[in-house]
């Protein structure tokens, strides 16, 4: 299996922590040479490893902002 590439264009964000030193992450990155999108995943200290995530273009992104503006959170 080849090894998947990415750029990390812009560290937006820490989303929360584990204990265990994992970061979610909101970050902008292109991946294998694409466009930059929106990236929100989990990142071991270092970045020795990466998880599952998921990618927002930009109109993703912001239609995710108006759903999000849209909710009342305590």
């Amino acid at each position: 299996m080849a090894e998947v590439k990415y750029e990390i264009v812009e560290q937006i964000g820490v989303l929360s922590e584990r204990t265990s030193g994992w970061k979610k992450e909101l970050n902008l990155i292109s991946w294998s040479g694409g466009n930059p999108k929106f990236d929100i995943r989990e990142w071991a200290p270092e970045r020795a490893k990466v998880g599952k995530g998921v990618t927002l273009s930009n109109e993703e992104a912001s239609k995710l902002k108006q759903l999000l503006e849209g909710l009342k959170l305590d």
